[in-house]
């Protein structure tokens, strides 16, 4: 008995350091296959209407692989040279403005002091060129790290393949080593679809509408480059915390150092509503698919956020989804037991 004992120890002991090295291997390039894995997801539904016509999981993973990889590609290739160019026109711009005279012009009585004017010009001025420096300094790490970027695509890619192909026996997988019933297993896995869809794609829906709403305004009151900051926005807007006011809220102050008031006015009255969107949609979409509570979906998320960084918008309602889940069962008790019997 004792021998027996000690032999489960060492195996134990074996497995936990295992466990601990294979997670600090896989830790650089675990958002990767996270990523991987949530892209999987989405194109699933895509994947097995393919398969379900050619008949081959190989082609059709391989085909559903080709057309992320163009989706991702081609648009970095496009809009790459734009982005840097006009990053680079806003930084000459922003050392170029005259921002004390059009604040002047509209508030004459609050800059009659030329000390106080002087200070507010030093802060606005602060301001934009810190925001053009983070812009460009941005765009030039990922010019810089592209190799490493490319490592970690590759690995989004091979995960997006693999997993894609492969989807219902890393399930059955799963499935096996886990300690729960038959029915516990099945309830988990088809509520973490439905949550995991729901989350994901009301986060992108909703984040590409806010985008759309702000970028109306930039049209409607002729913003230079409107286009492109439609598109900075819809991508700010899918990020939780990030959101559409990193992009218009600049605009917005660098109309009103120009001197175009009304479109200043226009474009904050459009980017509020963008922003509101995210609060008035996000929780009824998610909420509404998953049967969770408004206020447990946003707790959940920003717990997650904290925690797991940018992915806990998902994995954070997933966690609670799945707790929530499991006592629910256990308070109808629906199964004669929620863990496998012995």
């Amino acid at each position: 008995m004792d021998n027996l004992y000690f032999r489960q120890i060492v195996t134990a002991a074996i497995f936990v350091i295992l466990a601990v090295m294979s997670f600090f291997l896989l830790k650089p390039i675990l958002l990767s296959i996270i990523i991987g894995i949530i892209l999987a997801f989405i194109f699933n539904p895509v994947y097995a209407r393919l398969n379900n016509f050619v008949h081959s999981k190989n082609l059709s993973a391989s085909l559903i692989c080709l057309l992320l990889i163009l989706l991702i590609i081609l648009p970095v290739w496009f809009l790459t040279p734009i982005l840097i160019d006009q990053s680079f026109k806003i930084y000459l711009a922003s050392q170029q403005i005259d921002f004390i005279q059009p604040l002047k012009n509209i508030f004459p009585s609050l800059f009659a002091s030329d000390e106080f004017s002087a200070e507010i010009g030093s802060i606005l001025s602060s301001f934009l060129t810190k925001m053009t420096n983070f812009l460009v300094n941005f765009l030039s790490k990922v010019i810089l790290n592209f190799p490493t970027l490319f490592l970690q695509l590759l690995v989004v890619f091979f995960t997006f393949f693999f997993v894609l192909r492969d989807k219902d026996s890393f399930i059955n997988y799963i499935k096996s080593i886990m300690p729960f019933s038959q029915d516990i297993q099945n309830k988990i896995f088809e509520s973490s679809k439905e949550i995991t869809s729901s989350v994901i794609y009301g986060q992108v829906i909703v984040g590409i509408l806010q985008g759309i709403t702000a970028g109306i305004g930039f049209f409607i009151f002729k913003v230079p480059n409107p286009l492109i900051l439609t598109l900075l926005a819809s991508l700010a807007g899918i990020f939780p915390v990030i959101g559409t006011a990193i992009i218009w809220v600049p605009v917005t102050i660098y109309l009103l150092i120009a001197g175009n008031t009304w479109p200043a006015i226009g474009v904050a009255i459009f980017g509020l509503i963008s922003s509101l969107l995210d609060n008035l949609l996000k929780p009824i979409i998610v909420s509404k698919r998953t049967r969770m509570h408004s206020s447990i979906i946003l707790i959940s998320m920003v717990g997650g956020l904290f925690l797991f960084g940018v992915l806990g918008f998902i994995l954070g309602p997933l966690i609670i989804a799945y707790l929530l889940i499991i006592l629910e069962i256990y308070r109808n008790k629906q199964t004669p037991g929620i863990f496998l019997n012995n």
